[in-house]
């Protein structure tokens, strides 16, 4: 029964929409892509909605006066001056961070429209190949020339 029910709430959480997953290398900017036709249909009067893990609210589009508006300050200001909203909707994140990874939803105030499981892997730092010479013994390198 448990089971059921969480299931229950895993798609009431996500409904008929698809996860669209993306990946991206940490430092690299990455763009969440919204159809423009799917704002075009949502009433003049409602605003869209970008959120970060279901709660925290990072961008808003007001449809009846054509503005958009950022909140980059949301999570101890984890997105300041790296997120970009264009003219279609689309969410750009520069510079991106591993604690950036996680689901991204575009909704109006009564679906949701878009979700994005975004996954920011680490870059791996540079191998130092290196070769300790050290524990050759002198008698072992003469019975190397011989």
């Amino acid at each position: 029964m448990f089971i059921f029910f969480c299931l229950s709430l895993w798609s009431g959480v996500f409904g008929d929409v698809a996860v669209k997953s993306v990946s991206v290398m940490e430092g690299e900017s990455v763009t969440l892509n919204i159809d423009v036709n799917t704002v075009e249909t949502v009433e003049k009067d409602d605003q869209i909605q970008w959120r970060f893990r279901h709660i925290f609210l990072i961008a808003l589009i007001y449809r009846q006066k054509g503005k958009t508006k950022v909140y980059d300050d949301v999570l101890e200001e984890r997105f300041r001056g790296r997120l970009e909203l264009d003219q279609t909707g689309s969410l750009t994140i520069t510079d991106t961070r591993t604690t950036d990874s996680g689901l991204y939803e575009v909704k109006n105030t009564s679906n949701i429209l878009y979700t994005f499981s975004l996954t920011v892997y680490a870059r791996l730092s540079v191998p130092v190949i290196s070769r300790d010479c050290s524990s050759l013994s002198s008698s072992s390198l003469r019975s190397k020339a011989n």
